[in-house]
C-alpha cells in the first residue's frame, strides 16, 4: 500500500486545493517530516541539519531562529528545492515536494513557494530593469492576458510596496538597501504565492526601515492570506511579527512553540540563552543584565537518548525523559521563566571590588615569588639618588628580569634624586635672577 501511494504522489502535477487538517483543527501548508541536509560526502560530510520536524499552517508566519550557521537557510533553500535531502521528505499540502518529482509539480512549487532573500542587492539583477525583474515570473508562468494587463498587475504591486510607477524603468544600483528589499518583495508577491520564505529580510536594513517592510510583509499576509517561513536570528523582531516560533541549534529543532508561549515559559537551555541575550533599551538595566550562557556539555544523552516531544500546549522540547519530566513540571506549574535578569548594582560592586583585590594578591604572589639577588639594597637607591637616569635604565633593566625589589629601590632613589636636582636647579635660577636683578 505504501509503494502505491507513493507511485500516486509521484505522478502528480497539481497541489490540491487544501492541505491535511492537523489534530487542532488547522490546514497544514508545509511539513517537514525527519529532514537531514548533508553537504559533502565521506570523511568530509557536513551534517548540516538532522532530524528536523515541524508543521507550518496556513496564513501563519513560522520563525525559524538560532544564531549564526545553525542552518536556518539551509532549511529555507531546501523548501524551495535548492538544498537536496540526505534524509526524510518535504510536504507542501500532504504532498511530498523534496527529492525527484515531475517538472509540472516542480513549476508549481516554483509558483506557489517564493522567497524574499537576506541580501537585496546579490538578489537583483543589476542588468535588469525594475519592471523585468517584476514580470520575470509573469512571463514564465503566463500570469497576464495581454501586455496591458501584466503592466497593470506590475503598476499594482509597486504601487503596494510604497514606491511609484516611474521606478520600473530604472536599475537597481539607483536604489537604497530599503527600496530595494521591497522590490524583493514586490517580486514575490506578483506571483501570488501561499508559501513565503523571508530569509532574514530585514537584517540588512537601517533600524528605521525595519518596521516599515515587516509593517509591509504583515499587510500582504492579511491581504492575501499569505504563509510565511520567517528566518532570523533578532528575537524581539521575531516576537513581533510571529504566530509560532521554531528554535534550531547546530541543526537541530530543540523547541517549538507559540510566540507568547515561547517567550513565557523558555524551557530547553538553548531558548534560554537566545532570549536572555536581547539587548534592553535601557542602558543601566542592560549594563547590570546578567548573561544566560548555554552549555552543551549539561545533557547527559550518553543512556537516556533524547526525543522532540509534546509537553502539552502544542509545546514541543527536545531532550530525554528526565528533561522532558522537568520541563512538563515547570509547564504545569504555570509560572513564567524569568529568562532576562538584571544583577544588583551593589552586588556588582562588591564583585569587582573583590576582583581587584584578587588582582592585588595575585600581584603579590608573584612580587614575593622573586629571584634569590632580588634584595630591594639601599645601595641602588643611594646610587639611583646620585645618578637619576641610569637609575631608571637599571630599574627597568630589572623589571624586566622580576627583579622587582630592586626595581622599586631604583625608582624610588632615581625619583627623589630627579625631584631634589630640580628644586636645586629651582632656588639656584631664583638666586641668580635676584643677582642679575
Amino acid at each position: 500500500m505504501a509503494k502505491s501511494k507513493n507511485t500516486n504522489e509521484g505522478r502528480r502535477s497539481r497541489f490540491p486545493e487544501h492541505g491535511p487538517i492537523a489534530d487542532n483543527g488547522r490546514e497544514i501548508l508545509l511539513s517537514l517530516k525527519n529532514v537531514d541536509i548533508t553537504f559533502g560526502k565521506g570523511d568530509n560530510a557536513v551534517r548540516a541539519v538532522q532530524d528536523a520536524s515541524f508543521d507550518i499552517y496556513k496564513g501563519e508566519t513560522f520563525s525559524l531562529v538560532g544564531e549564526s550557521g545553525s542552518g536556518k537557510t539551509t532549511i529555507g533553500r531546501a523548501v524551495i528545492r535548492v538544498n537536496p535531502l540526505a534524509a526524510g521528505e518535504i510536504d507542501y499540502k500532504g504532498v511530498r515536494i523534496s527529492g525527484k518529482i515531475p517538472r509540472a509539480l516542480d513549476r508549481e512549487v516554483i509558483r506557489n513557494v517564493q522567497m524574499v532573500f537576506q541580501d537585496p542587492a546579490a538578489s537583483l539583477n543589476e542588468r535588469a530593469t525594475v519592471d523585468y525583474i517584476i514580470s520575470e515570473g509573469l512571463y514564465n508562468f503566463g500570469l497576464f492576458e495581454n501586455e496591458a494587463d501584466r503592466v497593470r498587475k506590475v503598476e499594482n504591486m509597486i504601487n503596494e510596496v510604497g514606491l511609484l510607477p516611474e521606478h520600473l524603468t530604472r536599475y537597481p544600483h539607483e536604489f537604497s538597501g530599503g527600496q530595494r528589499q521591497r522590490i524583493g518583495i514586490a517580486r514575490a508577491m506578483v506571483m501570488e504565492p501561499e508559501l513565503v520564505v523571508a530569509d532574514e529580510p530585514i537584517s540588512a536594513l537601517d533600524v528605521s526601515i525595519r518596521a516599515q517592510v515587516l509593517n509591509l510583509m504583515k499587510k500582504f499576509q492579511r491581504e492575501n492570506d499569505v504563509t510565511y517561513l520567517f528566518i532570523a536570528h533578532d528575537l524581539s523582531v521575531v516576537r513581533f511579527i510571529s504566530d509560532r516560533i521554531g528554535v534550531i541549534y547546530k541543526g537541530r529543532i530543540v523547541e517549538v512553540a507559540d510566540a507568547e508561549e515561547l517567550f513565557d515559559f523558555p524551557l530547553h537551555p538553548y531558548t534560554h540563552s537566545l532570549i536572555s541575550a536581547i539587548p534592553i533599551p535601557d542602558p543601566k538595566l542592560e549594563k547590570n543584565k546578567v548573561q544566560f550562557v548555554y552549555d552543551p556539555s549539561i545533557h547527559d544523552y550518553s543512556e537516556d537518548k533524547p526525543e522532540f516531544v509534546c509537553i502539552g500546549h502544542d509545546h514541543w522540547v527536545y531532550g530525554n525523559q528526565k528533561e522532558i519530566e522537568q520541563y512538563k513540571a515547570i509547564r504545569e506549574a504555570g509560572v513564567p521563566v524569568k529568562a532576562i535578569t538584571i544583577g544588583d548594582p551593589e552586588t556588582a560592586a562588591q564583585e569587582q571590588a573583590a576582583a581587584i583585590d584578587a588582582a592585588e594578591a595575585a600581584a603579590e604572589a608573584q612580587f614575593l615569588q622573586a629571584p634569590v639577588h632580588d634584595t630591594g639594597s639601599i645601595w641602588y637607591t643611594l646610587l639611583s639618588f646620585l645618578l637619576p637616569i641610569p637609575g631608571f635604565i637599571a630599574g627597568w633593566l630589572f623589571r624586566r628580569h622580576k627583579h622587582f625589589r630592586n626595581y622599586k629601590a631604583c625608582l624610588k632613589g632615581a625619583t627623589i634624586g630627579i625631584v631634589t636636582m630640580a628644586v636645586i636647579l629651582a632656588v639656584f635660577a631664583v638666586l641668580l635672577w635676584a643677582v642679575v636683578a
